[in-house]
């Protein structure tokens, strides 16, 4: 396997928990958006593979920063990024970032606390928005409040397939200590079902990752440009419904992802928030538009 393309997973930017790029932007930065998720997902593939031994994995996660950086045209998502970078005059930083998480991804199983799992999100998770703000020409000023929903959305992933991790990687993202304070076993996590303890760990983080939403709560109203206020409006609905799901269900063994009607729903109580509107004249506008 030369490239990092030769390990794809398959899946898209359509098999996330949250929308990404959506058609709730503007047209003319959804190709930048798409870039940067393709870059991130092929490099994800890469820290995720199973068989590759984590030497040929660093060798690939090089290589797109070399191609990324313009060292080099192996690897096709970092050459679609980098002329997607050069198109709107953007540094390269944010996608650096991330490669510093996927180098992290080969390298460390294990976290040992709350603050040392934000730190792995600075470079996992925050990056994406502070990406999308500076697609859109936002503040700075407002990275704070997209960190925290970024972080939020990160640890909401950890905690659904904290069981997958375990069993396909032996990655573990929850805390060690909040795991020792629960009184739980690492070898719970590949139990078809959480034991008593697990959960209680499992519930107290999603509580810990709800405060994360709540600093986040005043992100959406600040950003200037009306779509993207309201796509984050919705990301931020959904990111809580699946929090309050967390809080009471075991990931071991019942499901934490929403379908499709759930999704939808949830994107629409969001994107009400959003325009300030009740759901009900959502839908009826939708219905409306479709007529």
């Amino acid at each position: 396997m030369s490239t990092a393309s030769d390990v794809r997973s398959g899946k898209g930017h359509r098999d996330e928990n949250f929308p990404v790029a959506s058609r709730l932007l503007a047209k003319r930065h959804r190709p930048a958006i798409l870039a940067f998720y393709r870059f991130a997902r092929v490099a994800d593939d890469v820290a995720d593979h199973p068989t590759l031994e984590p030497d040929e994995k660093l060798a690939l996660l090089d290589n797109l920063e070399a191609t990324l950086l313009g060292r080099s045209d192996a690897e096709n998502e970092a050459v679609g990024l980098r002329a997607a970078l050069a198109q709107r005059c953007l540094p390269p930083r944010h996608a650096l970032d991330l490669l510093t998480a996927f180098r992290l991804d080969v390298t460390k199983r294990r976290y040992g606390d709350w603050a040392e799992l934000l730190s792995y999100c600075r470079y996992s998770a925050m990056p994406v928005g502070r990406f999308v703000l500076d697609v859109h020409d936002e503040r700075e000023e407002i990275w704070p409040a997209s960190d925290a929903l970024c972080a939020a959305l990160q640890i909401i992933n950890h905690l659904q397939d904290c069981g997958r991790d375990y069993r396909s990687l032996d990655r573990v993202y929850l805390p060690l200590d909040a795991l020792a304070e629960a009184g739980a076993e690492l070898e719970a996590l590949g139990e078809p079902k959480a034991s008593r303890a697990l959960l209680d760990c499992l519930q107290g983080l999603a509580r810990k990752t709800a405060t994360l939403l709540d600093q986040s709560a005043f992100f959406a109203p600040s950003i200037r440009d009306f779509r993207l206020r309201v796509e984050v409006a919705a990301i931020q609905q959904l990111a809580r419904g699946l929090t309050v799901w967390l809080m009471k269900r075991d990931p071991l063994s019942e499901r934490v992802h929403f379908g499709r009607a759930e999704f939808i729903g949830n994107v629409v109580i969001g994107i009400a928030r959003g325009l300030g509107k009740r759901p009900a004249a959502v839908f009826s506008g939708r219905a409306r538009e479709t007529a």
